[in-house]
């Protein structure tokens, strides 16, 4: 029998022998009073206070200072340890009455005969409380002695400092609340692998503070930007998972089938064409943050299913929508990681920017292959031999593919891993913008901007097409691309134009993929380090 089958097996002996014992193992009828932070805080308060002689009480009420029996520390107690006398004088809070109840995860536990230390948490931190015999009874001393690390329990008492300085629980009560089954991982190893990791994410949290904080940081990252875009009148709109037709994004769908309507739907690859009919029905500034499912690879940087947050203004253009990122960005990391540089994998990202004068580099995708791809700026506009170039540098581009697939191609491969600090290309061509509006320069682009960190694809925005006409057009284009070989290709979407022609004003309009924003502000090196629950294999 193996290590992890003996514990499991002794553990539910203790179990059954605590059933026996009529003590209920899942009992819900305990009400904290604080949370382990709370205590933390009132500690805080209390160190402040005693060089007055004074202290406050959870309800801030003054005290006078009082004293009790403090115990060493954990590593200090022995199995004779007794109390210090009252002469050994340690702040106390609650002794004069008032009593803190609270409850957690026993993560660390030193028994030392009829007294022990433990350690435990709940959701905002941990904290060390003192059990002993003469305080809690011997039948409470008793269970709680069968106890195993992992169990939940309920601590009343008040607080005392040790000899070190630590503020302590003093047990006057001590309850089972939830008893854990199955050992945790060991303390000191944790869990290295990653795929367990990733498959047990439950585990990955009790004993990981850094996968918690990674998602701690995700939830104020999204309540961050919820609230600029709220702040500026944005309207936060929701638009249906499951469509008729996939579109808004180049991608390949997956299918479902709903009975009661007799008809094959897809989940959204984006909402973008929602949101849009939305801009025509009057609503001028909405934002959806959503969840898209693209039936695609999986890599560090792809999930199938991931989320984006979608935004739609009346009246800006692409332009606007450049500035107003930068600002989204650079208030988001002030408010969550309170700076404007960022490490990210051992590079320093500048959202600051002060040597271009604090606005990020902006510069379009034909120069962009001719001052950081290489490129000879002859051959730029000649696909022969951009082609060339490809098939030299062992790029797969195959001479069927148009001029603005070669570009974007070459771009992908030459361009867009040396973009580490922000970066905006504009410029797309239009065989690879069907919804973008084209530029009134050079009608062969389009008014559309990428934004680039750390070598990746973060934003993408543009300036809407607003003539049904035209929309018809691109996305004819499109299904002749479907015809050709391409999969990926925009579906026509007719009922999309007709409200189009119903009139939609100027818009802009973007998408920003949040998994990999909260990467970048995370130092998160994969994509499912920042994903609860990632999309994997089904285990052996």
């Amino acid at each position: 029998m193996d290590e992890s089958s003996t514990l499991l097996k002794a553990r539910k002996e203790k179990m059954n022998e605590l059933k026996e014992s009529g003590v209920n193992l899942y009992p819900n009828d305990f009400k904290i009073s604080n949370t382990i932070l709370q205590l933390h805080e009132l500690t805080q308060v209390s160190s402040k206070n005693l060089l007055n002689g004074q202290e406050q009480d959870i309800n801030g009420q003054e005290q006078e200072s009082s004293t009790v029996s403090p115990p060493t520390t954990g590593e200090e107690v022995g199995e004779s340890s007794t109390v210090p006398s009252a002469t050994e004088k340690s702040v106390t809070l609650g002794e004069n009455g008032s009593t803190f109840a609270v409850a957690g995860r026993m993560m660390a536990v030193n028994k030392f005969g009829k007294s022990s230390f433990i350690r435990f948490k709940d959701r905002t931190g941990q904290m060390q409380a003192y059990v002993q015999k003469n305080f809690i009874g011997n039948e409470a001393y008793a269970i709680f002695k069968k106890l195993d690390i992992g169990d939940f329990v309920g601590i009343e008492g008040p607080l005392f400092q040790t000899k070190t300085g630590e503020w302590t629980v003093l047990a006057k009560s001590l309850r089972l609340l939830s008893k854990s089954v199955r050992p945790l991982p060991e303390k000191y190893h944790g869990i290295k692998d990653p795929e367990k990791r990733y498959r047990q994410r439950y585990l990955d949290l009790i004993m990981n503070e850094q996968a918690r904080d990674i998602f701690i940081k995700r939830s104020k990252i999204v309540s961050s930007m919820r609230r600029f875009f709220e702040k500026r009148d944005f309207m936060e709109v929701e638009t249906p998972m499951m469509q008729p037709l996939p579109g808004g994004a180049e991608a390949t769908p997956f299918k479902t089938w709903h009975n009661a309507l007799g008809m094959e739907l897809f989940l959204r690859i984006a909402p973008e064409l929602y949101l849009k009919r939305l801009v025509v029905g009057g609503f001028e500034k909405v934002f959806e943050i959503n969840r898209n499912f693209r039936n695609e690879g999986v890599s560090t940087r792809h999930n199938p299913e991931f989320t984006m947050v979608e935004f739609y203004q009346a009246y800006a253009t692409y332009e606007d929508l450049m500035d107003l990122t930068e600002e989204m960005f650079r208030a988001i990391a002030l408010e969550v990681n309170g700076t404007l540089q960022i490490e990210y994998q051992g590079q320093i990202i500048d959202f600051a920017n002060a040597e271009n004068n604090g606005q990020w580099r902006r510069i379009s995708m034909i120069d962009s292959l001719t001052t950081i791809g290489g490129i000879d700026s002859t051959i730029i506009s000649d696909p022969v031999k951009l082609l060339e170039v490809a098939d030299e540098k062992g790029i797969k581009i195959t001479k069927k593919e148009r001029y603005g697939k070669i570009l974007t191609k070459l771009f992908d491969a030459l361009v867009e891993p040396k973009l580490i600090q922000p970066t905006f290309i504009t410029g797309y061509p239009v065989e690879v913008s069907p919804l973008s509006r084209k530029s009134d320069s050079n009608p062969e682009l389009t008014d559309r901007f990428e934004l680039f960190i750390a070598g990746r694809e973060i934003a993408n925005g543009f300036s809407e097409i607003n003539d049904p006409a035209d929309q018809y057009d691109r996305f004819a284009q499109q299904a002749s691309q479907r015809t050709e070989g391409n999969t990926e290709a925009h579906i026509m979407d007719a009922d999309y134009v007709e409200a189009l022609e119903y009139g939609m004003p100027p818009t802009a309009g973007e998408g920003i993929g949040i998994d990999r924003l909260v990467m970048l502000l995370t130092d998160s090196p994969s994509i499912r380090e920042v994903i609860l629950f990632p999309h994997m294999k089904n285990s052996a």
